[in-house]
């Protein structure tokens, strides 16, 4: 524990250094290739920061905040584009923008206790799904997959909801939520581009999907060029979440969590030129209740089967429940 702190500050304050050196000087170099190799250094550097912790759980997010967020936020800022510009007024907020998976939000709604509620629903789910853990030697294999995936999605919601509450009170702004109730998603489309880590979208959108839609349609039609853009930008989704499972398992990638996106990407395909066709559309028209049960049984399924095994197998999975629970002890002990 004493190495692995040590470890969290030094990658903390190389974090700091590093993204006040992008706050003063690229932006005072022409955007494009310029700029792009003046921050090409901090990308690097922010590839090698996760492995300097042996605990799954701190590898985990400094892979997801430096390695996969700000690095393509670095990238887009090199070209003047993406959610860094125009550039935040001040270095606390660009090291908190790039970093994390948070946007301001422009027009602010009136706070409710709704969220509240939905929070606490989902800190008890986690600690009843903690103490299932005690009896997974008696549970279905199947069953216990599914359990690993829930215990993903729960986790990561919880860890970023706090985020987002201490990063707004930091900042003194309102943020846009990172996620809008995906489990009442009625389709792929609006589980992937409205409702799942929405920070996402607005990455890929400008760094993968729209190049790569411009440059197919120079050699076939648009309904083509938008299944191809849909397709590509699902492949470097699952490359980028493979290389976040490398930093966990320190284990060559199976490529089953790269499937995982390409078959939801040609889902989410087909979903779109269904739609396109309105006799179908008409004719097989889902009631919202069977279309959230479908869509989110699919993700579950998909995600059970293709995303959790490796991390089963590798032993990941037993040491990010033992974290867990040694933190709950922790929390326990001091405050009660």
């Amino acid at each position: 524990m004493e190495e692995e702190l040590k470890s969290l500050i030094k990658v903390l304050v190389l974090t700091i250094i590093s993204i006040s050196y992008c706050y003063y000087l690229p932006p005072k170099i022409k955007p494009g290739l310029p700029r792009f190799l003046s921050v090409f250094p901090i990308l690097t550097l922010f590839l090698v920061l996760p492995l300097f912790f042996s605990t799954v759980h701190l590898s985990f997010i400094t892979a997801f905040f430096l390695t996969w967020l700000a690095n393509f936020k670095l990238i887009l800022f090199s070209f003047d584009k993406g959610p860094l510009i125009p550039i935040p007024s001040n270095l606390s907020r660009f090291l908190c923008f790039t970093c994390f998976p948070i946007k301001a939000q422009q027009n602010p709604k009136p706070q409710t206790h709704l969220p509240i509620l939905v929070f606490a629903t989902k800190v008890a789910i986690f600690g009843v799904l903690l103490h299932l853990y005690d009896y997974k030697q008696t549970l279905p294999p199947l069953l216990l997959l599914g359990l690993y995936f829930l215990h993903l999605y729960l986790e990561i919601e919880i860890i970023l909801t706090l985020l987002k509450v201490f990063v707004s009170i930091s900042l003194g702004c309102d943020l846009e939520p990172q996620s809008n109730k995906p489990y009442l998603a009625t389709s792929l489309q609006d589980f992937w581009g409205r409702r799942w880590n929405i920070i996402v979208p607005s990455i890929l959108r400008p760094a993968v999907y729209t190049p790569m839609r411009q440059v197919s349609e120079r050699r076939m039609s648009s309904d083509w060029a938008l299944f191809s853009g849909i397709l590509v930008t699902f492949i470097v989704s699952g490359l980028v979440h493979d290389l976040l499972f490398f930093y966990l398992t320190r284990e060559m990638p199976t490529g089953e969590v790269t499937l995982f996106f390409i078959l939801h990407g040609v889902c989410l395909a087909a979903e779109l030129a269904v739609k396109k066709k309105t006799t179908v559309m008409q004719r097989w028209r889902l009631t919202p209740a069977v279309s959230r049960i479908l869509t989110v049984g699919f993700v579950f399924v998909t995600g059970s089967w293709l995303m959790t095994p490796q991390l089963a197998r590798s032993g990941v999975m037993e040491k990010y429940i033992n974290e867990a629970l040694f933190f709950v002890s922790f929390v326990k002990h001091k405050l009660f």
